[in-house]
């Protein structure tokens, strides 16, 4: 593989600013940040009221630890549009995530957000190798999932080409990609190497394309996936890092120079890393959850939102900005399986919705090959169970969950009592995925 590594001139001045620069810009900006939400989103300054802390209390960065977290379901309490610090009207775009209990949470970005956004994709795919006038394929989804838009405004920004072709599809992914001479994807790891098993059923050698940048996200995956991809593909493998409630992809991004873990742009969010369970910070190098306040959002600035994933937070490198490291799993009980977000309360009412199923049901994961795999064990009430009717069941419940939440999963149907039951809090979930290490 090539170098494809950018100059120092092609970079904004603070990636490579020095640290009193970047934590300077950061104060300021957190000033901003805390006394806008303040004065115009409701939750946030009765949430400071209640604790007793005013945006004027920051006078220095470690200030921040004063002021109260927000979580997902403080999201979900002011649904849909209470967390906006603008008017509705000047909101120039929203995005959603799938919900839980059937409100999802919902972000909101202004023009200026959505300017800044595609800003920050443009300085990812200029980190990870790609120039104006590449063609791009990108394989994230479109709609309100933030990553194919996400992506796409910051690519034609940039100047490249875009394939909007979203997910699925794979026999014409891999069609595209050949015929169309794209010499980027952006795509989940997982998926790609779906695509990578489509080459190989056309017959098609993946080192004879014109990839050589593949920007992956959504899902955590492995330095050896990294490798395998490298290694089959001849491309170089980079990994991006967002979610919506803090913008969505772009928030942080490996620089293809060094792929030693995603520099934060840290001149629009402030990283924390806190111990889950006091809640209290940690240094560098100590694994905990990750923790960001935004710095320029307009229209759903967030502070001290907890993300419940778990890093750790490393000095810069390539860039002076601090790293954050692959995220090494969750703290709550979200499965991620090959790129969506699944709760197991979602599942629940699929299984619900079905009057012959019980209740009682357990998640089984595992890993065939090197993609995840989720099997489904549930049971019949038992004055319903009747063979003959199994196999729709099965296929109806199954068809149900790939409709609302995007997956395939395995539905086994037991016998009445076959599922097991826990005096305690159920085992919902059983993991039995090969165990990977994200750093």
């Amino acid at each position: 593989m090539k170098s494809l590594a950018p100059s120092k001139l092609e970079l904004d001045p603070i990636e490579i600013a020095s640290r009193d620069e970047i934590c300077s810009l950061q104060l300021n900006r957190l000033k901003w940040t805390l006394n806008h939400a303040y004065q115009n989103v409701e939750f946030y300054k009765n949430n400071f009221d209640k604790i007793g802390v005013h945006p004027t209390d920051l006078k220095d960065l470690e200030d921040l630890q004063k002021f109260p977290f927000t979580t997902k379901s403080d999201l979900r309490d002011n649904y849909p549009f209470k967390m906006f610090a603008v008017p509705r009207e000047k909101i120039s775009r929203v995005h959603a995530s799938s919900g839980t209990t059937g409100k999802p949470t919902v972000v909101g970005y202004t023009k200026n957000d959505l300017e800044m956004w595609a800003n920050l994709i443009q300085r990812c795919l200029r980190a990870s190798g790609m120039r104006p006038g590449d063609i791009i394929h990108n394989s994230y989804g479109y709609g309100l999932f933030t990553g194919g838009l996400g992506i796409h405004g910051g690519a034609e920004k940039m100047g490249l080409t875009v394939v909007p072709i979203s997910g699925g599809m794979t026999a014409r992914q891999v069609q595209l990609i050949r015929d169309f001479g794209a010499r980027g994807i952006t795509v989940t790891p997982s998926y790609f190497l779906t695509i990578l098993d489509e080459f190989r059923n056309q017959g098609v050698d993946p080192r004879s394309t014109s990839l050589e940048v593949g920007i992956f996200g959504a899902e955590p995956w492995t330095n050896s996936m990294r490798e395998e991809i490298e290694n089959e593909f001849n491309i170089h493998a980079i990994d991006i890092y967002g979610l919506s409630e803090v913008l969505g992809p772009g928030v942080a991004n490996e620089c293809i120079e060094s792929k030693d873990g995603l520099h934060i742009w840290e001149d629009h969010f402030f990283p924390e890393i806190i111990q889950p369970e006091s809640k209290l910070p940690l240094k560098e190098n100590e694994t905990g959850e990750l923790v960001f306040t935004s710095l320029t959002k307009e229209g759903f600035p967030i502070i001290r939102y907890r993300t419940r994933d778990l890093t750790k937070l490393l000095p810069g490198t390539a860039r002076t900005m601090r790293r954050m490291d692959k995220i090494a799993g969750r703290t709550d009980d979200m499965i991620i399986l090959r790129g969506v977000n699944i709760f197991p309360s979602q599942i629940e009412e699929q299984i619900l919705k079905i009057s012959q199923l019980s209740p009682h049901f357990q998640i089984k994961l595992s890993t065939e090959g090197r993609l995840d795999k989720l099997i489904l064990l549930t049971e019949p009430h038992a004055d319903h169970y009747q063979d003959v009717w199994v196999s729709e069941i099965k296929k109806k419940l199954a068809d149900n969950i790939k409709s609302h939440l995007g997956v395939t999963v395995d539905v086994n149907i037991g016998s009445p009592g076959s599922v097991t039951r826990s005096a305690g809090k159920a085992v919902r979930v059983i993991d039995l995925r090969k165990k990977n290490n994200y750093s």
